[in-house]
């Protein structure tokens, strides 16, 4: 497989290196900038891996001239995996601009010129870099799995870019009629939606503060203590605990304020055009490997909006997601075959309740959560000698993951993605803290909350690890499965975590599906080899997102 490195020379000029497998150049050619689509175009039916210091920067308008590849390296990513993996010698990693690399930030898909003016990332020295990751990789003793998480980190970087081209098909009016049906018309700005309005006068009553703002948290805090209401903040779960009159309409209150403020209207202005919502993905963006978005609310869009993600007319969405993914995930990274027969059942949960671990599938659920996340304490707790004895394993993994965080060291995920070092004060050895040093007991509860960090970051990080590949490989058969420009043919338009959205020709749907099973068994080959974990998908095919879940 050929490399071919990308690097501009000012606004107008892009040189072009063709790498030797060890990474010398061994062409050279100069391209103006305005032909590069159609250069890019005419070499990528050789199947070269594109070599470029950041996909942002450069793909989005490949794809806006309609130009697909297939594969890439983003030094800037891999330089962010590196940097910190402990499966990597630092040292052969610096260079003179190592500083730039790590302050390297993503740019925006909407920027319109192909190389934004003044941007930081002419200062570096891409070849040089390239040369340095290759040389890293090739001296670490885990290279194999390292080479692995860069590969599937560059090819997240190419679905994030896609799908952000694409966009996820929304019906404005459906959002539109939705809104309107739970909060009364689109009101004049600066105002209450009708709906809200009309619940203020009864929160206001059953407080007794007829002038009360019920946006304003330090007010209402105010009149509920002042009504007498046990309470420390205005949270929903804290008002949950409360039986009082004002309970009922003020939950109700702030459950559409919160609509209207994260998906109402200026939303639907603001992230919805030509009938696509365009979220900026930013693969990476979590410490764990987890994806982020810069805006639109893209991880955590609401039930009572879903609907207005309708396919287009002769089209369908393929949504699929992997039932506990994480828990499956431990179960192969440690090598628990006792776990990875409870994770052989479409419910993982209740294969571990027919193995005879625990008695009820909400036990065995409280019992992993707290294993993973460190709620290893009351109820949790008393799950875990259960849990330790019939997988040892799966647990030994999470329990050493924290006695190593609460040590202040390093861990990593299966690939060698490090989590970071702790800067608490607690992290300072006893007696060489500055003045105001931490008590013995606040030292000792900032470790432990270190340690639970680390006990979840092996686990969701790895988690984040098999989507990565699973989305790198699912792409690559999407795009086999059609002809023509990316967005006539099946493409994703979503991903958070574990689940995906495929758009797809109705016609294409179950093939489309079989794809997604596929990659999934893919991806858990790559990481876990023979070892038998499965990651079973509940898969629909469905004219609204909605109606998948």
């Amino acid at each position: 497989m050929s490399r071919v490195l990308l690097t501009r020379r000012g606004p107008d000029v892009v040189v072009v290196r063709d790498l030797s497998a060890d990474g010398r150049t061994v062409g050279l050619t100069e391209v103006p900038a305005g032909s590069l689509p159609r250069f890019v175009a005419g070499r990528e039916p050789a199947r070269p891996r594109w070599v470029w210091d950041d996909t942002t920067r450069w793909y989005p308008q490949l794809l806006a001239a309609g130009v697909r590849v297939e594969r890439c390296t983003d030094l800037r990513l891999a330089h962010a995996v590196l940097r910190r993996s402990p499966f990597a010698d630092p040292a052969l990693l610096t260079g003179p601009d190592t500083a730039g690399w790590d302050a390297l930030e993503p740019v925006s898909a909407a920027e319109p010129a192909l190389f934004p003016l003044d941007d930081p990332a002419d200062g570096l020295d891409p070849a040089a870099e390239h040369e340095r990751q290759q040389a890293t990789v090739a001296a670490s003793p885990q290279r194999a799995r390292l080479g692995l998480l860069l590969a599937a980190e560059s090819g997240g970087a190419l679905v994030a870019a896609e799908m952000t081209h694409a966009g996820m098909p929304w019906r404005a009016d459906v959002h539109d009629r939705l809104l309107t049906e739970l909060m009364g018309p689109r009101p004049v700005r600066g105002a209450r939606p009708a709906g809200l309005e009309r619940l203020v006068p009864a929160v206001r009553a059953a407080l007794g503060a007829p002038d009360l703002n019920p946006d304003s948290p330090p007010d209402l805090l105010r009149a509920l203590q002042t009504a007498g209401l046990p309470v420390a903040d205005t949270r929903s779960w804290t008002l949950e605990q409360v039986d009082h009159p004002v309970v009922g309409p003020l939950l109700e209150y702030k459950r559409l304020s919160r609509l209207l403020a994260a998906n109402g209207w200026a939303w639907l202005d603001a992230w919805v055009a030509d009938g696509r919502f365009r979220p900026t993905w930013l693969p990476g963006g979590v410490v764990t490997g987890r994806w982020a978005s810069s805006g639109g609310g893209a991880l955590s869009v609401p039930a009572p909006v879903r609907p207005a993600a309708r396919a287009d007319d002769g089209w369908l969405f393929v949504v699929a997601d992997v039932a506990q993914l994480e828990p499956r995930v431990l179960a192969g990274m440690s090598g628990d075959t006792a776990m990875a027969e409870a994770a052989r059942a479409a419910d993982l949960y209740q294969g571990m309740v027919d193995s005879g671990a625990v008695a009820t599938r909400a036990e065995a659920k409280i019992g992993m959560l707290g294993a993973m996340y460190g709620a290893t304490r009351g109820e949790s707790g008393r799950m875990m000698p259960g849990l330790t004895r019939r997988y040892p394993r799966a647990i030994g993994l999470v329990e050493e993951a924290a006695r190593a965080g609460e040590r202040g060291e390093v861990v990593h995920t299966l690939l060698g993605r490090g989590s970071p070092l702790p800067t608490g004060a607690w992290a300072v050895p006893a007696g060489e803290e500055p003045d105001g040093g931490l008590s013995a007991e606040d030292r000792g509860r900032e470790r432990r909350s270190w340690g639970r960090f680390t006990r979840n970051f092996v686990v969701q990080g790895t988690g984040a690890e098999w989507a990565l590949c699973w989305l790198a490989d699912l792409r690559n058969r999407l795009w086999r499965l059609g002809s023509g420009e990316l967005t006539s043919r099946p493409h994703l338009v979503f991903f958070v975590h574990d689940e995906v959205v495929v758009h797809t020709p109705a016609e294409l749907a179950d093939e489309v599906g079989a794809v997604v099973r596929t990659a999934a068994a893919e991806a858990g080959r790559l990481l876990f080899g023979s070892f038998p974990v499965d990651f079973p998908l509940d898969v629909a095919a469905v004219g609204s997102w909605a109606d998948a879940h």
